[in-house]
């Protein structure tokens, strides 16, 4: 396990793409990460898919200086927690700081309203979301997953192994 103990939290609210939390959640858990799920309050949100995601804790209580990273997975839930500054100010102090932000399918969004999206750099998600990352400077790839800096991105649903891959990689490098 070589990311024991390293604590990483995961950003939820509902609507959540079900598989793109869970999948990553316990590739994590089997690297040994503590994986925080957090969320706007402690309610169980229910995910895109019908799944029931229980947060442990509140987005708000979370300090970018305790984690070792941050996962934005995508669904509707992206397009709720951007509007909140709690959610925009750890996502932008987690940047600012260089720590590993794994971004997949919407969760592009939370990334253009924390505005850590940098002019020129690459970025993936839903085709949705396409035009979001350009207008924010960003240079659309068309591609499974990839790093671009300390965040990885990851296109869709079909994509979680590329993500997870990417995702693990980059956290063993740090």
């Amino acid at each position: 396990m070589r990311l024991q103990n390293k604590k990483i939290a995961m950003l939820v609210a509902e609507g959540v793409e079900d598989y793109e939390y869970f999948v990553p959640m316990m590739r994590l858990q089997e690297e040994g990460v503590q994986v925080l799920t957090a969320s706007l309050d402690l309610k169980p949100v229910k995910g895109k898919n019908g799944l029931t995601v229980t947060p442990d804790t509140l987005i708000a209580s979370l300090n970018a200086d305790e984690l070792f990273a941050l996962v934005i997975p995508g669904g509707w839930a992206p397009d709720k927690l951007r509007r909140y500054d709690a959610v925009k100010n750890l996502v932008k102090k987690m940047d600012d700081a260089g720590k590993i932000i794994g971004i997949i399918c919407h969760g592009g969004s939370t990334a253009i309203s924390a505005g850590i999206i940098k002019k020129g750099q690459r970025a993936t998600g839903s085709l949705g979301i396409k035009d979001d990352l350009v207008n924010a400077g960003a240079v659309w790839a068309d591609e499974p997953a990839f790093r671009s800096g300390n965040q990885v991105w990851g296109r869709v649903v079909a994509d979680i192994p590329d993500f997870n891959r990417e995702l693990v990689k980059a956290l063993v490098e740090k």
